[in-house]
């Protein structure tokens, strides 16, 4: 289970355990976003009504104006890697999970990402992570990109690593897996490049698998 369905559910237990209907929950002032119907959400993911309503339990807690700014999604995963620092990696998470860059994440936001991440194809988990390392948006995935990625998750799991890492380790990582993505040679990665090498190298995809543990 990821960082943030952990630390909302277990913020819920702790916090209140109420029997509220969900429209309870939803009962939110104007200048609050209001999310999109249970129902709604429920289609749209692979969660039940009963995990939403914990899950948005959670959300509320820790963002009562019904949005997640990058500071507090920041402020999240500090607490779950205080060896590390956590705060660039959750920045290009942050990216990833707002999925209309408007500078926030809604419980939509979230709930359709964590979806993904928790319950998705393997074909939807890597059109997710390909958008994560795709930094800028333009549909490649540079050297420098991954590179920026890869670092950054180095960076929060801090002394959790072992052996310890050399300087140079994340590099000679991104060069190995660039050259086995980037088969045409043209100095990025399609999404068609990056999905069919994954699929296709099983060291890859047990890097991935632990990028997952790290969400």
């Amino acid at each position: 289970m990821g960082a943030l369905m952990v630390i909302f559910s277990l913020q819920t237990k702790q916090r209140r355990k109420r029997t509220d209907s969900i429209e309870d929950e939803l009962e939110l002032s104007a200048v609050r976003h209001r999310p999109e119907a249970l129902e709604q959400l429920e289609a749209q993911t692979r969660f039940s009504r009963k995990e939403l309503q914990i899950l948005y339990r959670g959300f509320k807690n820790e963002c009562p104006s019904g949005v997640v700014n990058e500071d507090t999604f920041k402020e999240i995963y500090a607490q779950f890697f205080p060896q590390g620092d956590a705060s660039t990696y959750a920045h290009f998470l942050f990216n990833a999970f707002d999925t209309d860059h408007n500078g926030s994440v809604s419980f939509e936001d979230f709930v359709m990402g964590l979806s993904i991440l928790l319950r998705g194809s393997v074909q939807e988990k890597l059109n997710w992570a390909f958008n994560l390392y795709d930094i800028n948006k333009d549909g490649y995935i540079t050297k420098e990109e991954m590179l920026d990625i890869i670092k950054s998750i180095y960076d929060m799991m801090g002394k959790c690593t072992y052996p310890i890492l050399k300087e140079e380790t994340p590099r000679q990582h991104v060069e190995i897996f660039f050259q086995k993505m980037d088969k045409n040679r043209d100095g990025v990665v399609t999404i068609d490049e990056f999905i069919d090498c994954c699929q296709n190298d099983e060291n890859i995809m047990r890097s991935m698998q632990l990028f997952e543990n790290v969400i």
